[in-house]
This record gives structure tokens, sequence and C-alpha cells, in this order.
């Protein structure tokens, strides 16, 4: 009797489960994952991905570790400025800064953060920053993922600087848009 009872409720619950987990849009490829941590300079995959040639961008939390719904990175920076005043399609974006000093531009308000401050971007604003200190670092973070890994490695792979152009194509092909140049400070 027991047996056919445990049965029915697990004809019950495991649909349940189911219908739950796809309402609440969670990727059935995260149950398993197991903790880890990723150490001060390393990458969560040993990649090392170098903007500018010489600033480190260290992915800590992978699209992979959670079905794409959330990516985090450290970023440090060697040297002043930014990139150029843009948007995201279908990410948030989180900066969390841990050095330094950032001047940032967000729906044409400008707004200067230094170490523990954080400012949140919504999807679709146009925004761009700059690093005003000679060195500065902070991790950001992109809700959902989306295809930003492979953006900062197609920009990390980079041997020269790119035209306007062909800058505004590598971010259209990873679901941004160009907007303007960089910020000016």
């Amino acid at each position: 009797m027991q047996r056919r009872t445990f049965l029915g409720s697990a004809a019950i619950v495991v649909p349940a489960v189911a219908m739950a987990r796809q309402r609440l849009n969670w990727p059935a490829d995260t149950d398993t994952q197991k903790p880890f941590v990723v150490k001060q300079g390393d990458s969560r995959f040993g990649e090392k991905t170098m903007l500018g040639g010489k600033s480190p961008n260290d992915i800590k939390i992978s699209a992979k570790d959670t079905g794409n719904q959330l990516a985090i990175f450290f970023y440090e920076g060697k040297e002043k400025g930014g990139p150029p005043k843009h948007y995201h399609l279908h990410q948030d974006e989180i900066f969390f800064v841990v050095t330094g000093e950032y001047l940032f531009e967000v729906g044409g308000e400008q707004f200067r953060l230094q170490a523990g401050d954080t400012i949140f971007l919504p999807r679709r604003l146009p925004h761009c920053f700059a690093q005003t200190s000679d060195t500065g670092s902070m991790y950001f973070m992109f809700q959902p993922a989306g295809k930003m890994e492979d953006f900062f490695r197609a920009i990390g792979a980079l041997t020269a600087v790119p035209t306007p152009a062909q800058g505004a194509a590598i971010f259209a092909q990873h679901d941004m848009q160009v907007v303007g140049p960089p910020l000016a400070f």
C-alpha cells in the first residue's frame, strides 16, 4: 500500500516540479552543479582575456554555471578610458568598484564612483564609463549572461585597436548597439 501511495504522489509531484521549473525559468542543467572557488588572479576556466592588451578581464562566474542566467567578471584596469557609449538589448548590468575611480554616463546622467560604490544599468539604456584613475578594478555582472563572455573573448583577441565601424560590428554581433563615442573626461 505504501508503494502505491508513493508512486501516486510521484505521479503528481514530478509534473508539478517540471511545470514550476518551466514557469520560474529554472535552467535544468544547474541543479547538479557543485560549488567552486575562483581564486584571486584566476579565471573560471583558466583562460585569460586581456582588454587593450594589458588589462585582465577574468570570468568569475560563467553563463555555463548558471544556465545563461548570470555572468560575473573581474576587471583590473591598467590605464584610463573605457568603452564607447552603447546599450545591451537583453542584459541588465551591475558594476561594483573595488579600487580606483570611474565616471559613468547612463541615460544622460553622470555618476562618479569610487571603491565600494555600486551602479545598476538597466537593459536598453545607453551608457558608457571611463576609468579616471591610473589603475582601478571592479566586478561587473550581466543578467542574463547572453553573449557577453564571447564578446570579451572577441575583443581580447584583437591585435590592434578596431576602427569605430569594426568595433560597432563586434558589439552588434553580441546583442549590443554602439550609439556614441567613449566618454570624455
